[in-house]
């Protein structure tokens, strides 16, 4: 089992981007534009997100992000599969 060492003790949506502190002093943004529950979405709704000590929470928008899948780069974005790969799945269709 793994242990989490760092945890968010405060996270804000303001023009776009969610900021969040953590414990240990590290301060990080990431944009909503690519997640598709939060993209698109009123300020008021992403303005609600719960901390917890793995991750973040929009309860009104019910998505969840961890830290540790936001400091890898996941941040829920769906990302098109390159042409090649789409070709060569055709391939074995």
């Amino acid at each position: 089992m793994s242990t989490l060492i760092d945890q968010p003790l405060t996270a804000s949506y303001a023009r776009g981007r969610v900021s969040v502190k953590m414990r240990s002093g590290l301060d990080f943004s990431f944009p909503v534009a690519g997640n598709p529950r939060l993209e698109g979405q009123p300020t008021a709704k992403l303005a609600v997100i719960e901390v917890s000590p793995f991750g973040l929470h929009w309860p009104l928008l019910d998505e969840d992000l961890s830290i540790r899948g936001i400091l890898k780069g996941d941040l829920g974005v769906r990302l098109p599969k390159p042409a090649r790969a789409k070709r060569r799945a055709a391939a074995f269709a």
